[in-house]
Protein backbone atom coordinates (compact mmCIF):
# COMPACT_ATOMS: atom_id res chain seq x y z
CA UNK A 1 0.00 0.00 0.00
CA UNK A 2 3.12 2.42 1.17
CA UNK A 3 4.73 1.42 -2.09
CA UNK A 4 1.34 1.94 -4.53
CA UNK A 5 1.02 5.47 -2.64
CA UNK A 6 4.86 6.49 -3.31
CA UNK A 7 4.27 5.67 -6.68
CA UNK A 8 1.45 7.57 -6.93
CA UNK A 9 2.93 10.74 -5.53
CA UNK A 10 6.25 10.03 -7.66
CA UNK A 11 3.77 10.38 -11.03
CA UNK A 12 2.37 13.51 -9.44
CA UNK A 13 5.11 14.94 -8.62
CA UNK A 14 5.34 18.57 -10.22
CA UNK A 15 1.35 18.65 -8.96
CA UNK A 16 2.77 17.78 -5.32
CA UNK A 17 5.04 20.50 -5.42
CA UNK A 18 2.69 23.16 -4.02
CA UNK A 19 1.24 21.11 -1.56
CA UNK A 20 4.72 20.42 -0.50
CA UNK A 21 6.08 24.21 -0.38
CA UNK A 22 2.99 25.06 2.03
CA UNK A 23 3.34 22.59 4.63
CA UNK A 24 6.80 22.93 4.54
CA UNK A 25 6.40 26.51 5.23
CA UNK A 26 3.51 26.26 7.64
CA UNK A 27 5.44 24.19 9.71
CA UNK A 28 8.36 26.50 10.08
CA UNK A 29 6.16 29.27 11.06
CA UNK A 30 4.30 27.05 13.77
CA UNK A 31 7.63 25.75 15.00
CA UNK A 32 8.78 29.34 15.96
CA UNK A 33 4.92 30.53 17.43
CA UNK A 34 4.80 27.35 19.53
CA UNK A 35 8.35 27.95 20.45
CA UNK A 36 7.66 31.58 21.56
CA UNK A 37 4.54 30.26 23.27
CA UNK A 38 6.39 27.17 24.98
CA UNK A 39 9.36 29.58 26.17
CA UNK A 40 6.46 32.34 27.79
CA UNK A 41 4.11 29.80 29.41
CA UNK A 42 7.58 27.30 30.90
CA UNK A 43 8.46 31.37 32.44
CA UNK A 44 5.50 31.94 33.60
CA UNK A 45 4.24 28.98 35.44
CA UNK A 46 7.69 29.80 37.44
CA UNK A 47 7.70 31.24 41.06
CA UNK A 48 8.58 34.93 40.71
CA UNK A 49 10.58 34.97 44.09
CA UNK A 50 9.53 37.73 45.87
CA UNK A 51 6.50 39.56 46.88
CA UNK A 52 5.49 42.18 45.00
CA UNK A 53 2.41 43.49 46.28
CA UNK A 54 2.03 46.06 48.41
CA UNK A 55 5.59 47.38 47.40
CA UNK A 56 5.89 51.03 46.39
CA UNK A 57 8.92 52.17 44.03
CA UNK A 58 10.36 56.64 45.07
CA UNK A 59 12.62 57.35 42.97
CA UNK A 60 14.42 60.90 43.51
CA UNK A 61 17.41 62.60 42.59
CA UNK A 62 20.23 63.59 45.02
CA UNK A 63 19.55 67.41 46.02
CA UNK A 64 23.32 67.54 48.07
CA UNK A 65 26.22 69.18 46.03
CA UNK A 66 28.40 67.33 48.27
CA UNK A 67 30.20 64.17 48.01
CA UNK A 68 31.07 63.60 51.58
CA UNK A 69 30.18 60.15 52.70
CA UNK A 70 29.08 61.07 56.63
CA UNK A 71 26.99 64.10 55.35
CA UNK A 72 25.07 61.64 52.81
CA UNK A 73 24.71 58.72 55.50
CA UNK A 74 23.65 61.83 57.92
CA UNK A 75 20.98 63.02 55.47
CA UNK A 76 19.58 59.81 54.30
CA UNK A 77 19.67 57.93 57.69
CA UNK A 78 17.46 60.85 58.73
CA UNK A 79 14.93 60.66 55.61
CA UNK A 80 14.56 56.38 56.99
CA UNK A 81 13.99 57.86 59.80
CA UNK A 82 11.16 60.07 58.74
CA UNK A 83 9.67 57.69 56.54
CA UNK A 84 10.28 55.11 58.81
CA UNK A 85 7.96 56.69 61.52
CA UNK A 86 4.95 56.69 59.57
CA UNK A 87 2.61 53.46 60.66
CA UNK A 88 1.88 52.40 56.99
CA UNK A 89 5.45 51.66 55.91
CA UNK A 90 6.62 48.46 57.02
CA UNK A 91 10.30 48.44 55.55
CA UNK A 92 12.42 50.32 53.33
CA UNK A 93 15.38 49.78 51.68
CA UNK A 94 17.85 51.92 49.21
CA UNK A 95 18.49 50.45 45.85
CA UNK A 96 20.23 50.55 42.66
CA UNK A 97 17.80 51.59 40.17
CA UNK A 98 17.66 48.25 38.85
CA UNK A 99 14.78 47.42 41.12
CA UNK A 100 12.14 44.30 39.69
CA UNK A 101 10.06 45.42 36.79
CA UNK A 102 12.10 48.49 36.41
CA UNK A 103 13.25 49.61 32.77
CA UNK A 104 16.95 49.55 34.03
CA UNK A 105 19.87 46.79 33.56
CA UNK A 106 23.29 45.77 34.90
CA UNK A 107 24.85 43.19 34.50
CA UNK A 108 28.94 42.70 35.13
CA UNK A 109 31.57 39.90 34.77
CA UNK A 110 31.44 36.61 37.53
CA UNK A 111 34.49 34.15 38.03
CA UNK A 112 35.46 31.60 40.33
CA UNK A 113 38.84 29.68 39.71
CA UNK A 114 38.77 28.81 36.05
CA UNK A 115 34.77 29.26 35.85
CA UNK A 116 33.69 32.79 33.84
CA UNK A 117 30.68 34.02 33.35
CA UNK A 118 29.71 37.34 31.60
CA UNK A 119 26.08 38.87 31.47
CA UNK A 120 25.29 38.34 35.04
CA UNK A 121 22.42 40.35 36.58
CA UNK A 122 24.36 42.76 39.49
CA UNK A 123 22.40 44.39 41.96
CA UNK A 124 23.47 46.97 45.05
CA UNK A 125 21.15 47.01 47.38
CA UNK A 126 21.21 47.34 51.39
CA UNK A 127 20.23 44.92 54.20
CA UNK A 128 16.77 45.61 54.44
CA UNK A 129 16.16 44.80 50.40
CA UNK A 130 15.31 41.41 51.61
CA UNK A 131 12.87 42.36 53.88
CA UNK A 132 11.01 44.17 51.32
CA UNK A 133 10.36 42.15 48.63
CA UNK A 134 10.04 39.00 50.89
CA UNK A 135 13.02 37.15 48.93
CA UNK A 136 13.91 33.93 50.50
CA UNK A 137 17.62 32.93 51.60
CA UNK A 138 17.69 29.11 50.57
CA UNK A 139 21.37 28.82 51.76
CA UNK A 140 23.87 30.98 54.01
CA UNK A 141 22.36 34.45 55.18
CA UNK A 142 21.41 37.77 53.51
CA UNK A 143 23.30 41.13 54.23
CA UNK A 144 23.68 42.54 57.99
CA UNK A 145 23.85 46.36 59.09
CA UNK A 146 27.27 45.26 59.87
CA UNK A 147 28.48 43.87 56.99
CA UNK A 148 28.69 47.59 56.14
CA UNK A 149 31.63 48.32 58.15
CA UNK A 150 33.52 45.63 57.59
CA UNK A 151 36.54 45.22 55.30
CA UNK A 152 35.33 41.86 53.63
CA UNK A 153 33.60 42.56 50.29
CA UNK A 154 30.45 40.06 50.75
CA UNK A 155 27.95 39.08 47.92
CA UNK A 156 25.01 36.96 47.96
CA UNK A 157 24.19 34.70 44.39
CA UNK A 158 20.91 32.92 43.30
CA UNK A 159 20.06 29.96 42.23
CA UNK A 160 20.63 29.91 38.89
CA UNK A 161 24.33 31.50 39.30
CA UNK A 162 25.00 28.90 41.69
CA UNK A 163 24.04 25.67 39.83
CA UNK A 164 26.05 27.50 36.97
CA UNK A 165 28.97 28.35 38.62
CA UNK A 166 29.13 25.49 41.70
CA UNK A 167 26.74 22.41 40.68
CA UNK A 168 25.74 20.71 43.49
CA UNK A 169 28.78 22.10 45.63
CA UNK A 170 27.85 24.82 48.16
CA UNK A 171 28.87 28.04 47.41
CA UNK A 172 28.96 29.38 50.78
CA UNK A 173 32.84 30.93 52.15
CA UNK A 174 33.64 30.41 48.77
CA UNK A 175 35.72 33.70 46.95
CA UNK A 176 35.28 34.92 43.58
CA UNK A 177 37.37 36.51 41.29
CA UNK A 178 41.65 36.23 41.33
CA UNK A 179 43.45 34.78 44.46
CA UNK A 180 45.61 38.26 44.29
CA UNK A 181 42.67 40.57 43.59
CA UNK A 182 42.03 42.44 46.58
CA UNK A 183 38.47 43.25 46.11
CA UNK A 184 37.35 39.69 45.46
CA UNK A 185 34.09 38.90 47.09
CA UNK A 186 33.11 36.29 49.40
CA UNK A 187 29.54 34.31 49.15
CA UNK A 188 27.61 34.42 52.16
CA UNK A 189 24.39 33.92 51.46
CA UNK A 190 22.29 32.33 48.17
CA UNK A 191 18.23 33.15 47.33
CA UNK A 192 15.96 32.07 45.45
CA UNK A 193 15.80 33.18 41.44
CA UNK A 194 14.11 36.72 41.46
CA UNK A 195 12.04 37.35 38.33
CA UNK A 196 12.96 41.08 37.48
CA UNK A 197 11.95 41.65 34.09
CA UNK A 198 8.39 39.98 34.03
CA UNK A 199 6.69 37.07 34.62
CA UNK A 200 7.08 35.59 31.22
CA UNK A 201 10.85 35.89 31.18
CA UNK A 202 13.59 33.98 32.91
CA UNK A 203 15.26 35.26 35.97
CA UNK A 204 18.55 35.03 34.80
CA UNK A 205 21.73 34.85 36.94
CA UNK A 206 22.34 37.19 39.30
CA UNK A 207 24.38 38.96 42.59
CA UNK A 208 23.96 41.39 44.78
CA UNK A 209 26.20 43.31 46.88
CA UNK A 210 25.62 45.75 49.50
CA UNK A 211 25.81 49.40 49.15
CA UNK A 212 27.96 51.43 51.24
CA UNK A 213 27.95 54.63 52.38
CA UNK A 214 29.56 56.58 49.15
CA UNK A 215 27.26 55.04 47.23
CA UNK A 216 24.18 57.61 48.85
CA UNK A 217 25.84 59.71 46.35
CA UNK A 218 24.35 57.93 43.28
CA UNK A 219 21.55 55.95 44.70
CA UNK A 220 18.10 57.34 43.61
CA UNK A 221 15.33 54.40 44.04
CA UNK A 222 13.85 53.44 47.68
CA UNK A 223 11.45 50.92 48.14
CA UNK A 224 8.99 50.42 50.24
CA UNK A 225 6.53 47.91 52.07
CA UNK A 226 3.57 49.22 52.99
CA UNK A 227 0.73 48.07 54.81
CA UNK A 228 -2.48 46.85 53.38
CA UNK A 229 -4.61 50.72 54.85
CA UNK A 230 -1.81 52.73 52.60
CA UNK A 231 -4.30 54.02 50.17
CA UNK A 232 -4.47 57.04 47.73
CA UNK A 233 -4.74 59.51 50.38
CA UNK A 234 -1.46 58.15 52.12
CA UNK A 235 0.31 57.68 48.54
CA UNK A 236 -0.77 62.17 48.42
CA UNK A 237 0.73 62.83 52.07
CA UNK A 238 3.70 60.30 51.21
CA UNK A 239 4.56 62.80 48.18
CA UNK A 240 4.18 66.11 50.67
CA UNK A 241 6.50 64.37 53.32
CA UNK A 242 9.07 63.23 50.68
CA UNK A 243 8.87 67.18 49.31
CA UNK A 244 9.97 68.41 52.38
CA UNK A 245 12.65 65.51 53.28
CA UNK A 246 14.37 65.39 49.98
CA UNK A 247 14.34 69.19 48.80
CA UNK A 248 14.71 70.24 45.33
CA UNK A 249 14.39 67.04 43.83
CA UNK A 250 12.00 65.42 41.76
CA UNK A 251 10.06 62.80 43.46
CA UNK A 252 7.96 59.56 41.31
CA UNK A 253 5.86 56.98 43.13
CA UNK A 254 5.35 53.63 41.39
CA UNK A 255 3.38 50.66 42.27
CA UNK A 256 4.93 47.39 41.89
CA UNK A 257 1.76 45.79 40.62
CA UNK A 258 1.13 48.37 38.08
CA UNK A 259 4.59 48.18 36.73
CA UNK A 260 4.35 44.30 36.75
CA UNK A 261 1.27 44.88 34.68
CA UNK A 262 2.94 47.05 32.10
CA UNK A 263 5.99 45.17 31.74
CA UNK A 264 3.97 41.85 30.98
CA UNK A 265 2.10 43.81 28.60
CA UNK A 266 5.25 44.77 26.85
CA UNK A 267 5.65 40.64 25.93
CA UNK A 268 1.88 40.07 25.81
CA UNK A 269 1.06 42.70 23.34
CA UNK A 270 3.81 40.85 20.61
CA UNK A 271 2.71 37.30 21.35
CA UNK A 272 -1.11 38.20 20.26
CA UNK A 273 0.45 40.15 16.91
CA UNK A 274 2.38 37.26 15.95
CA UNK A 275 -0.45 34.91 16.61
CA UNK A 276 -2.95 36.84 15.01
CA UNK A 277 -0.39 37.27 11.78
CA UNK A 278 0.43 33.27 12.11
CA UNK A 279 -3.07 32.55 12.31
CA UNK A 280 -3.91 34.39 9.17
CA UNK A 281 -1.48 32.60 7.49
CA UNK A 282 -3.03 29.05 9.04
CA UNK A 283 -6.34 29.83 7.91
CA UNK A 284 -4.92 30.71 3.71
CA UNK A 285 -2.89 27.34 4.57
CA UNK A 286 -5.34 25.43 5.20
CA UNK A 287 -7.82 27.11 2.16
CA UNK A 288 -4.77 26.64 -0.03
CA UNK A 289 -4.85 23.06 0.69
CA UNK A 290 -8.29 22.62 0.85
CA UNK A 291 -7.93 23.72 -2.76
CA UNK A 292 -4.97 22.07 -3.86
CA UNK A 293 -6.65 18.16 -2.41
CA UNK A 294 -10.12 19.82 -4.49
CA UNK A 295 -7.96 20.18 -7.69
CA UNK A 296 -6.47 16.47 -7.59
CA UNK A 297 -9.54 14.71 -6.84
CA UNK A 298 -11.33 16.80 -9.75
CA UNK A 299 -8.09 15.42 -11.92
CA UNK A 300 -8.46 12.08 -10.75
CA UNK A 301 -12.67 11.86 -11.51
CA UNK A 302 -11.27 8.75 -14.01
CA UNK A 303 -8.88 7.15 -11.84
CA UNK A 304 -11.12 7.14 -8.81
CA UNK A 305 -14.27 6.35 -11.16
CA UNK A 306 -12.45 2.91 -12.93
CA UNK A 307 -11.59 2.06 -8.48
CA UNK A 308 -14.98 2.59 -7.84
CA UNK A 309 -15.83 0.49 -11.19
CA UNK A 310 -14.14 -2.68 -10.72
CA UNK A 311 -14.94 -2.92 -6.45
CA UNK A 312 -13.21 -0.47 -4.20
CA UNK A 313 -15.52 0.79 -1.55
CA UNK A 314 -15.93 4.59 -0.57
CA UNK A 315 -14.11 4.21 2.84
CA UNK A 316 -11.16 2.78 0.69
CA UNK A 317 -10.98 5.54 -1.92
CA UNK A 318 -11.31 8.25 0.85
CA UNK A 319 -8.35 6.68 3.18
CA UNK A 320 -6.15 6.32 0.28
CA UNK A 321 -6.25 10.50 -0.51
CA UNK A 322 -6.03 11.18 3.05
CA UNK A 323 -3.39 8.52 3.39
CA UNK A 324 -1.76 10.50 0.27
CA UNK A 325 -1.76 13.57 2.49
CA UNK A 326 -0.40 12.20 5.30
CA UNK A 327 2.21 10.45 3.06
CA UNK A 328 2.86 14.02 1.44
CA UNK A 329 2.99 16.20 4.64
CA UNK A 330 5.40 13.65 6.47
CA UNK A 331 7.47 14.70 3.35
CA UNK A 332 7.64 17.83 4.32
CA UNK A 333 8.16 17.36 7.88
CA UNK A 334 11.19 15.41 7.42
CA UNK A 335 12.34 18.54 5.26
CA UNK A 336 11.20 21.14 8.29
CA UNK A 337 12.54 18.59 11.24
CA UNK A 338 16.13 19.23 9.98
CA UNK A 339 15.93 22.97 9.96
CA UNK A 340 13.94 23.18 13.20
CA UNK A 341 16.62 20.27 15.31
CA UNK A 342 19.25 23.12 14.64
CA UNK A 343 17.57 25.10 17.27
CA UNK A 344 17.88 23.08 20.46
CA UNK A 345 21.27 21.60 19.26
CA UNK A 346 22.94 24.91 18.54
CA UNK A 347 21.52 26.43 21.36
CA UNK A 348 20.00 29.24 19.36
CA UNK A 349 19.34 32.68 21.45
CA UNK A 350 20.27 30.54 24.71
CA UNK A 351 16.52 29.19 25.18
CA UNK A 352 16.60 26.17 26.96
CA UNK A 353 16.79 22.66 24.18
CA UNK A 354 13.33 21.74 26.10
CA UNK A 355 11.68 24.48 24.60
CA UNK A 356 12.36 23.60 21.10
CA UNK A 357 11.82 19.90 21.63
CA UNK A 358 8.21 20.22 22.71
CA UNK A 359 7.48 23.25 20.26
CA UNK A 360 8.89 20.68 17.12
CA UNK A 361 6.18 17.78 18.97
CA UNK A 362 3.53 20.61 19.14
CA UNK A 363 4.11 22.02 15.54
CA UNK A 364 4.59 18.36 13.92
CA UNK A 365 1.01 17.22 15.63
CA UNK A 366 -0.61 20.85 14.24
CA UNK A 367 0.30 19.68 11.19
CA UNK A 368 -0.86 16.24 10.94
CA UNK A 369 -4.11 17.70 12.40
CA UNK A 370 -4.17 20.40 10.10
CA UNK A 371 -3.65 18.24 6.49
CA UNK A 372 -6.07 15.25 8.41
CA UNK A 373 -9.09 17.96 8.79
CA UNK A 374 -7.92 19.64 5.19
CA UNK A 375 -8.61 16.18 3.53
CA UNK A 376 -11.00 14.49 5.25
CA UNK A 377 -14.10 16.32 3.25
CA UNK A 378 -12.65 16.16 -0.22
CA UNK A 379 -12.16 12.32 0.82
CA UNK A 380 -15.33 12.04 1.62
CA UNK A 381 -16.18 14.11 -1.80
CA UNK A 382 -14.48 11.44 -3.80
CA UNK A 383 -16.13 8.06 -1.86
CA UNK A 384 -19.07 10.07 -3.12
CA UNK A 385 -18.02 9.95 -6.88
CA UNK A 386 -20.73 7.97 -8.76
CA UNK A 387 -18.35 5.12 -11.11
CA UNK A 388 -20.52 5.13 -13.86
CA UNK A 389 -21.10 9.01 -14.50
CA UNK A 390 -17.03 9.62 -13.81
CA UNK A 391 -16.26 6.96 -16.17
CA UNK A 392 -18.74 8.92 -18.81
CA UNK A 393 -17.23 11.97 -18.05
CA UNK A 394 -13.68 10.41 -18.95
Amino acid sequence: MIKHLFTLIWNKRKHNVLFLSEILISFLVIFAVFSMFVFYYLNYVKPSGFEYERVWSISYNNPLKTKDKDTLATFYKQVRSTLTALPQIEELSFSSHNYPYSNSISTSGFSYKDKKLIGVNFFQTDEDYCKVLGINVIEGRWFKKEDGLMKNNYMIINASLKKAMFGNETAIGKYTGEDKDENRSLIIGVIDDVKTTGDYWPAGQSMYKMVDSGAYEWLGIMLLKVSKDADAAFESRLSKILAKAIPNSNIEIKHLTETRESKNSDTVIPVIICSIIAGFLIINVALGLFGVLWYNINQRRGEIGLRRAIGASGSSISSQLVAESMLLATLSLIVGFFFAIQFPLLSVFNVPPQVYLIALLMAIAFIYLLVIVCSLYPGRQAAAIHPAIALHEE
